[in-house]
């Protein structure tokens, strides 16, 4: 069953805003090493995952947490009775991934598109999107696509080609719900780490060297 988009647009655009500042992760990441980036990372992560269980287990930090935002938050993420992470939590584990396993040129690349090309998605899909297909929209696909051709065009050092392959990999990936099972893995998770995988193993080929 598809789940019904919730959000009217000045809330998705107000969620895509916080989602987009998230750009400021590989944008400093690029300019400190892993072990500080980690040191950062692992916090900010922990933080908000602490927030996701309390949420799902205890009462206040659940009145709380809905009462702030329930506006913001898609339908998946308002069921009370299933356990869940929200978006947030799925782009700071997103972050913590691509740093500890994926070369920095691949992890930066990999992120820029979920923050950037993602956002565009959304709201482009919200405001114009008229040919549907499952939950996405062709339009959303394509300023997704486009957007990600721009962020690989401007990496520093990136194969142009390895960053058009991770480009039409993120695409695919936002344009079909990946399942694993019954459970439904978070866009925020499967765009980078599948973009991410493919661009290292593109590097591992001798063509591309």
């Amino acid at each position: 069953m598809e789940e019904i988009d919730r959000l009217e647009l000045r809330y998705e655009v107000a969620r895509k805003a916080i989602h987009l500042s998230s750009l400021s992760i590989p944008v400093i990441y690029w300019f400190i090493s892993q072990e500080l980036a980690l040191l950062l990372l692992v916090p900010l992560f922990l933080g908000f995952f602490l927030i996701d269980l309390l949420k799902n287990f205890f009462a206040p930090v659940s009145v709380w947490y809905h009462k702030t935002f329930d506006s913001m938050l898609r339908a998946h993420e308002l069921k009370l009775t299933k356990t869940h992470l929200n978006g947030a939590t799925y782009i700071m584990m997103a972050a913590l991934l691509l740093v500890l396993f994926f070369p920095k040129i691949i992890a930066v690349t990999a992120f820029s598109l979920v923050a950037v090309s993602d956002t565009l998605a959304a709201i482009i899909g919200k405001s114009f999107g008229k040919h549907r297909f499952g939950q996405k929209s062709v339009e959303g696909s394509a300023a997704f696509f486009c957007s990600a051709l721009v962020v690989v065009s401007i990496v520093p050092g990136l194969n142009l080609f390895i960053g058009v392959i991770m480009a039409v990999t993120a695409t695919l990936t936002e344009a079909f719900v990946v399942h694993i099972g019954e459970f439904k893995i978070d866009d925020n998770l499967s765009i980078p780490l599948a973009s991410a995988m493919v661009g290292t193993l593109c590097t591992l080929l001798p063509f591309f060297r």
